[in-house]
């Protein structure tokens, strides 16, 4: 049985809660961040820095051992259409894997998602996430009631000039059109309707009460300049924010849960955009991020809403160490083009790394596992993002 927040917290008003509660549930969904590239290798850089070093203590067992969460189950789909998806009790393992069903050496949000809600509510919890790298909401996840992708003039324009096929292009694109959407929406009713077989502690007589959805997703429609031809000006992404509001209408509705509080994690690899020290990517990413999170501002979705900056929670400390280590890569290009042995080229590298890093750098180098548009594959990057949804989707249910 499911219970909507608005009809739970009514049968509350009118009789004091005993006993015990329906299943808290949550879904998370998206693209390769939101499966996560983390690795826990990086785990140690959290506790280098005192603000964050409380996360790592939440992440981690008296033993050093990522902690286990007996009351919160994750059921995680991902990989290919016939991968089956992996089960367990909430720990690290569940971000980007190889086999769906083995854990994994990565996080995602879901892990400090799932550690501060679990804190938030007091309560069994479930978390449904689906996620695959590489997707559009222009395509992959496209909503039903957005309706057909459309190719715009420019693109018809460059396909006649290039010789290709129209009609083999728009079968192609037509099949491929919300194929992930489905997927999403396919495990999380399958999941629903029976969630005690992922939860062991569900008790059918109490139900279930969906808590909130994520949206962490956005790199590849940022960078899709034929959907987004004047993704460079004012406007050139608003084609993001209707489809984005067409799906929050479209999940709710076939969740059959209106007020279902959603977030949307803007994107933010790379940091505030006011930090960049090239301008080349400034206004295209700017614009992005407004129009990711242009929805929670509309009057339907006020107070059920609500966008998160995740550019918030980039390390700059991590970013410069980094940069010194692609100083170490271009040198090391230079030299190879001089002719240079292998021997005097890592006798030269090793006295430039001597002086150009410290011990601190050296240190820091361990939290960067993945690249900048995975947001470096840091723990801390992304610890920080999950406990900030809990948090958010915590805030649109008090509300």
């Amino acid at each position: 049985m499911k219970r909507s927040i608005l009809g739970f917290c009514f049968a509350v008003v009118l009789a004091p809660f005993a006993g015990a509660a329906p299943l808290k549930v949550y879904i998370l969904a998206g693209q390769s961040n939101m499966e996560g590239h983390a690795k826990l290798s990086s785990f140690d850089h959290i506790g280098m820095d005192p603000k964050t070093a409380p996360i790592l203590a939440e992440m981690r067992g008296g033993d050093g051992e990522p902690t286990v969460l007996d009351d919160v189950w994750i059921t995680y789909r991902t990989g290919k259409e016939e991968d089956q998806p992996g089960v367990g009790k909430l720990t690290a393992g569940f971000g980007a894997r190889r086999v769906s069903t083995e854990p994994g050496e990565k996080i995602g949000p879901e892990f400090t998602f799932g550690i501060y809600t679990r804190k938030l509510v007091n309560e069994p919890i479930l978390i449904i996430k689906t996620a695959w790298g590489g997707k559009s909401i222009n395509t992959d996840f496209r909503p039903p009631s957005a309706g057909p992708y459309s190719f715009n003039e420019k693109q018809l324009e460059n396909y006649k000039k290039q010789g290709k096929d129209l009609a083999k292009i728009k079968a192609e694109k037509e099949e491929a059109t919300g194929r992930y959407y489905r997927m999403m929406m396919e495990h999380v009713k399958s999941v629903l309707s029976d969630p005690g077989k992922v939860h062991p502690g569900y008790d059918a007589s109490e139900g279930y009460e969906l808590g909130g959805f994520v949206w962490f997703q956005g790199w590849n429609d940022m960078v899709d300049g034929g959907t987004y031809p004047d993704r460079g000006r004012e406007g050139g992404y608003d084609q993001y924010s209707e489809v984005l509001a067409h799906f929050i209408r479209d999940v709710r509705k076939e969740l059959k849960s209106p007020g279902l509080p959603f977030v949307i994690g803007v994107m933010g690899a790379g940091g505030p955009t006011a930090d960049y020290e090239s301008p080349r990517y400034k206004t295209t990413h700017q614009s992005f991020r407004d129009a990711m999170a242009a929805p929670a501002s509309l009057p339907e979705f006020k107070g059920n809403v609500t966008a998160v900056l995740t550019e918030k929670y980039w390390d700059p400390e991590l970013d410069a160490v980094d940069k010194k280590r692609g100083e170490l890569r271009t040198k090391e290009r230079e030299l190879k083009k001089e002719g240079l042995s292998k021997k005097e080229i890592s006798a030269r590298l090793e006295k430039m790394e001597s002086k150009l890093f410290t011990a601190r750098d050296r240190e820091l180098l361990k939290g960067i596992t993945n690249a900048d548009y995975h947001y470096k594959g840091s723990a801390k990057i992304m610890a920080q993002i999950g406990k900030a949804f809990a948090e958010a989707v915590e805030d649109l249910r008090k509300k």
